[in-house]
């Protein structure tokens, strides 16, 4: 009973100093909706888009306020060796440069982001391909979890 009384307490004194939290009715959720995504053309840049639409919320019904612009650069490298000297797993290193801009024009926001990924190197040609592809949407999921977190940061501290 007296966590609960501490806790209206604390609930109380925050809202009373004008605290917002990002996912209230008045923080910034409510535009990541109105948010139009381009990427690059190709199969990352497609995924990234997928999951950046899934994660913002996207609302094709409405004009979109801000667009989203991304520049996604990724990187390959083998990890442990077998005896006959072929890789036995790999990192997958994505970098994406995000860039918000207002539709109505105005100063843009922007940061980047890298994830890191591994997936095991299989023997078989289609199960290589099915866990190449396996680590990028992994990696596509978090960078869209990321860029999504940069945005709502970026925007609540705007005026």
């Amino acid at each position: 009973m007296r966590r609960l009384a501490l806790a209206l307490v604390s609930l109380v004194g925050l809202s009373a100093c004008g605290f917002t939290p990002m996912y209230g009715d008045t923080g910034v959720s409510g535009s990541l909706s109105r948010i139009a995504v381009t990427t690059q053309d190709d199969r990352l840049g497609y995924r990234v888009r997928e999951q950046l639409e899934d994660a913002l919320g996207r609302d094709g019904s409405q004009a979109p306020l801000w667009r989203l612009q991304t520049d996604l650069h990724q990187s390959r490298r083998s990890l442990g060796r077998r005896i006959d000297d072929t890789a036995t797993r790999y990192e997958l290193t994505v970098r994406g440069a995000w860039t918000l801009t207002p539709a109505g024009g105005g100063e843009p926001l922007g940061g980047v982001e890298t994830v890191t990924t591994t997936y095991a190197a299989a023997d078989q040609p289609y199960a290589a391909i099915a866990a190449q592809q396996d680590g990028e949407e992994r990696a596509a999921a978090e960078l869209a979890r990321l860029i999504r977190l940069d945005i709502m940061r970026a925007m609540s501290a705007q005026p």
